[in-house]
């Protein structure tokens, strides 16, 4: 008889559970598994000299800290970096951990790929880079001859740091003002800082020295910042009997672990920071040391809330009981070292000015503005010095044409970016945009209303795609130059995600590169010296890890040892005044005043669409530029995803309200879209909202991926904040029908 080795493991084992208690059973299973696993056909890593390298993680705006160790010339493990700035002791997220099937998946792009439509079917054929960047410079440079070097523009998944830094140089000396970056909620609080601090800069979040964390949507446990980070400031909090306030319209992990939800409304943050402000203020709970130091304004602001912000009105707009507000307001005035956190999931949507104005107004009343345990207030990153752009009759013409998003201008003061109306101008305007290149983003995926996203994408006569993966984006351009991934480049990396430390993480390449890939640095700097005249001028690198080397300075040497450079500078200081004009924080003046009164960005209700669909982000889906890896699809849970079929959660009230049970098929239907979802019911919910996550529904990358759930951005419109333009949409309204 064959005895194969499922038989032989049953009869071993099956044997061994009839035997008394003797070492032979366990004796045996060990020999199994060391005889089973020297198969010749079981998968080994070739042996090697094994090496560690300190990087850093670029798959989210976190930045954490990584080492990857490489056996031979394969990496093999990626775990978090034990000392780094980032704060994450040594920990890892799950899309961290997951990197190298990014690395070696087969969703990357092989090399320079052309679009090619024959018949009405469209297929991508390789080429060589040379005809690549050759065609890119023919683009470019016959719109420049025409006088439109204003119809080029670049839309980045951030603006910091070198590579964002050479695609702005390209554009200036070309002739265009339009470096378009994707949202986050730093777009927001960064145009508070300007109004209320007079910095351009972003703010850093001292959660490893708070008591007391009062947080605004924030996804702590799901994602938000830095991942790691923040899970062990949470555990920390916790172990040291500090308080954790979650306002959020569903319990999520976060709110699971709080030791307050407060269930509100969809959209009305700003009402609650605001009502809390008053609670502080008329019970003459407020830091009035700093506030009289400090701030102006106060007066005024104390005024405004006292006659539009009461506990009771509040209450009504929030769904939170007027007591219930009092006493968490009058529990964060009394902590030592409270903190307020703004921005919902993970932070990579903007809010609107008026809810970031409030929170922040809280943490000032408080007195945690710059201070141990606060918000710190932390200047912009400025290490580029490059010599000034010298700029041709043609380049000062189509600048002077300003922004086709509006960015910056007089309707539009406080922002610097604003992708929606990027895409709101292509679709509305014929022809004002040429050629867009897109730059570590995958806007036909993760912008709102993504659909019209993708048909604005088809009126653009020339787009080009910088990505290392074939996603919905590079689906629609008509080339794509495929950049290495982050563990196959140098590549600094500015930190922005909460840090109270200036810290620059340093990509370095643990492998070369597997494919026929390109520094999108070196991409960019042929495209220039292509394009000749002052604008190969402007660029005079030979490659980008000079121009990186250049940069960095006498820093290179530390950031390639360590993989970072932290900044010894003491953190910011009150005391050391603000960059307004009287040197104090401005709590109110006329501008923030018209902010303040009024209505911030909420969907309406009734009408045809009685429920409010809100999404969530969690640790176990990516929403930004990557898609999720294998390894975190499938620690899904089957109540958010089995098999293909996305789910949507509902209170079981709501669920009874419209007939539908657990399991059951239905129709979600918005004034965006719809799309068929399975029902499940989850207490954690509010009545009259659905819940769905960001992160699935892609129709791009593979199986793995690929035509599982929903993506939530598909139902989801635009919602501009009258304010700053940003576009604060968190959710819209919805109804649910049984399929």
């Amino acid at each position: 008889m064959k005895l194969s080795r499922r038989c032989f493991l049953s009869f071993v084992l099956g044997g061994a559970a009839g035997t008394a208690l003797t070492p032979l059973p366990w004796k045996l299973t060990d020999d199994l598994s060391i005889w089973s696993q020297n198969w010749p056909w079981t998968p080994v890593p070739p042996d090697g000299a094994t090496n560690f390298v300190n990087s850093t993680c670029e798959l989210c705006p976190a930045h954490c800290g990584i080492t990857v160790r490489t056996v031979a010339d394969r990496a093999v493990k990626i775990e978090g970096q034990e000392e780094n700035a980032n704060k994450t002791g040594g920990g890892a997220c799950l899309l961290g951990l997951s990197g190298l099937q990014l690395l070696y998946g087969p969703t990357r792009v092989q090399g320079p790929l052309k679009r090619i439509e024959e018949n009405g079917t469209i297929r991508f054929q390789p080429i060589s880079w040379q005809q690549a960047i050759d065609e890119v410079v023919a683009k470019m440079a016959e719109l420049r001859s025409q006088g439109k070097p204003q119809s080029v523009a670049c839309l980045s998944g951030r603006d910091v740091g070198t590579v964002p830094q050479l695609f702005k140089r390209l554009l200036k000396a070309y002739g265009s003002a339009n470096f378009v970056s994707m949202p986050s909620v730093e777009d927001a609080y960064a145009s508070a800082l300007r109004l209320t601090q007079g910095i351009d800069g972003f703010v850093g979040l001292d959660v490893e020295n708070t008591d007391f964390i009062l947080s605004f949507g924030s996804a702590l446990l799901d994602g938000y910042g830095s991942p790691q980070r923040m899970m062990q400031a949470v555990g920390r909090l916790k172990k040291q009997r500090g308080t954790l306030v979650q306002a959020e319209s569903r319990l999520s992990n976060t709110a699971a672990k709080a030791d307050i939800w407060l269930a509100i409304k969809p959209g009305s943050e700003a009402a609650l920071a605001l009502g809390m402000a008053q609670v502080i203020i008329s019970r003459g709970r407020y830091n009035s040391d700093f506030v009289n130091a400090h701030t102006e304004g106060f007066d005024s602001f104390a005024a405004m809330v006292k006659e539009k912000y009461a506990p009771s009105a509040v209450a009504e707009v929030t769904g939170i009981a007027p007591e219930v507000i009092a006493q968490t307001a009058l529990a964060f005035a009394g902590a030592k070292n409270p903190l307020a956190i703004c921005g919902r999931g993970k932070g990579q949507t903007p809010v609107s000015l008026k809810e970031v104005l409030a929170i922040q107004a809280l943490n000032a009343l408080v007195g945690s503005i710059n201070r141990k345990g606060g918000a710190q207030t932390m200047p912009t990153y400025d290490y580029l010095n490059w010599p000034a752009v010298e700029l041709d009759v043609t380049a000062q013409t189509g600048i002077a044409k300003g922004r086709l998003d509006g960015a910056g201008s007089d309707k539009y003061p406080h922002v610097g970016s604003l992708a929606h109306r990027l895409i709101e101008a292509i679709d509305a305007s014929a022809g004002e945009l040429q050629m867009l290149l897109v730059a570590e983003c995958n806007p036909c995926y993760s912008l709102p209303d993504s659909d019209k996203v993708k048909a604005a994408f088809e009126k653009i006569p020339f787009i080009v795609s910088f990505s290392s993966f074939m996603d919905e984006t590079a689906r629609q351009a008509d080339l794509i130059l495929p950049n290495h991934v982050y563990l196959e480049r140098y590549e600094d990396v500015p930190v922005m995600a909460g840090t109270v430390q200036p810290t620059i993480g340093l990509c370095q390449p643990v492998v070369s590169p597997l494919l026929n890939t390109q520094h999108l640095g070196d991409s960019i700097i042929k495209i220039a010296l292509g394009l000749q005249g002052n604008i190969a001028k402007a660029f005079p690198w030979k490659n980008y890890e000079s121009c990186l080397m250049e940069t960095l300075g006498d820093q290179w040497p530390l950031m390639s040892d360590q993989g970072y450079w932290a900044s010894e500078a003491a953190a910011s200081s009150s005391e050391r005044g603000f960059s307004t004009a009287s040197g104090k924080l401005i709590l109110m003046n006329g501008t923030l005043g018209a902010i303040f009164m009024a209505e911030a960005p909420v969907t309406a209700s009734g009408g045809d669409y009685p429920l409010q669909l809100i999404p969530y982000d969690s640790i176990r889906l990516t929403s930004g530029y990557v898609g999720t890896p294998p390894f975190m699809i499938k620690t899904v849970e089957d109540t958010v995803l089995k098999g293909q079929e996305g789910f949507v959660a509902l209170n079981p009230e709501t669920g009874k309200s419209l007939g539908l049970a657990s399991g059951d098929m239905a129709t979600l239907i918005t004034p965006v879209g719809q799309a068929s979802v399975r029902v499940h019911h989850d207490d954690g919910v509010m009545p009259g909202v659905l819940s769905m996550p960001r992160g699935l529904g892609h129709s791009a990358y593979d199986s793995f991926l690929a035509a599982k759930g929903v993506n939530i951005n598909q139902l989801i419109g635009t919602m501009e904040d009258p304010a700053s333009g940003l576009d604060a949409a968190w959710g819209i309204r919805a109804k649910l029908v049984k399929a």
